[in-house]
């Protein structure tokens, strides 16, 4: 039987209570309100372990402002290391394979010493939970993307993977938010992709010898005064293929400053990968994993 894990609730923040903010106020004063009044004490506990959400993000700063109708969850039990860590959330884990939910800002790998990426996050995670495993990139995101991964605990369900990764991987979707009111409905993106010598990706109508073809399907989620909501789906997976695709099409993602323009430096791009579904490798049951839209990309059409 297929297990549908349709996390709107991650799981790190599935065993609290829920709350939505009325009004702007302190995020310490709103936890010890919201639990009848408990100590300072107490309530500064509870955040400092990680035991607070905002809109879907751990929050351990006293002083931070909650917003009207922000959405807060609290748990008084303390979190492991892994589910409160600001750079990713373990979504499912068993013996052979982890799934995550990574932040912007994460490589996938490591490139260079001291470089913020999911294999060395994983790697203290399974130290830490005494796993004699390390983990083994499957695919892969781009640093600024959000979004859904699957890592291998061993270089056998790597290959398992990578080897008939059509066939495993079921349904790979993502959201975006992209510049400009998009007038179709729904449309397909098909090009040559290739490295130019500077690294950049190129979108090519005919294969200038080198090239992969690539193909990308997308629909309307909804339309804004400037921006578009869209759901994305890959058909091919090259690297930078839905935002090469956007701008081929006029439609950049928003804040992608390689492929359209970045608001201001350090502004993160609007794309997050909310879907995944594989057969396992190792038992064959069917997983299906999806994420919530992140809240900054809704900001971002009103």
């Amino acid at each position: 039987m297929s297990r549908n894990h349709n996390h709107n609730v991650p799981r790190a923040q599935r065993q609290g209570t829920v709350f939505q903010a009325r009004e702007q106020q302190g995020l310490l004063d709103f936890v010890m309100k919201a639990l009848d009044g408990i100590s300072r004490n107490k309530a500064k506990s509870i955040l400092s372990h990680g035991g607070v959400t905002v809109d879907g993000k751990t929050e351990t700063h006293f002083d931070f402002q909650v917003m009207p109708d922000s959405v807060i969850e609290i748990s008084r039990q303390p979190k492991t290391p892994a589910e409160t860590s600001k750079h990713y959330t373990i979504i499912y884990e068993d013996q052979w394979l982890v799934v995550v939910d990574k932040e912007p800002g994460v490589l996938s790998m490591g490139v260079g010493a001291g470089s913020l990426n999911m294999k060395s996050l994983l790697d203290r995670h399974f130290a830490e939970t005494r796993q004699r495993c390390t983990a083994h990139v499957v695919h892969r995101l781009d640093c600024r993307t959000s979004g859904l991964m699957v890592y291998a605990k061993s270089s056998e369900v790597q290959q398992a993977f990578v080897k008939d990764w059509r066939n495993v991987v079921t349904d790979r979707r993502y959201v975006a938010v992209v510049d400009g009111i998009m007038e179709r409905d729904e449309g397909r993106v098909e090009s040559w992709l290739r490295d130019n010598k500077n690294m950049r990706v190129i979108s090519y109508r005919e294969d200038p010898g080198g090239g992969k073809f690539s193909i990308t399907t997308w629909r309307i989620l909804e339309r804004a005064k400037e921006h578009s909501l869209i759901e994305l789906k890959l058909l091919t997976g090259r690297k930078n293929q839905i935002r090469v695709h956007m701008r081929d099409i006029g439609h950049p993602v928003t804040g992608d400053g390689k492929y359209g323009r970045q608001d201001k430096p350090g502004s993160r791009h609007c794309l997050h990968a909310y879907k995944l579904a594989f057969t396992h490798p190792i038992t064959g049951e069917p997983l299906s994993f999806e994420t919530p839209i992140p809240p900054y990309f809704l900001r971002r059409l009103t």
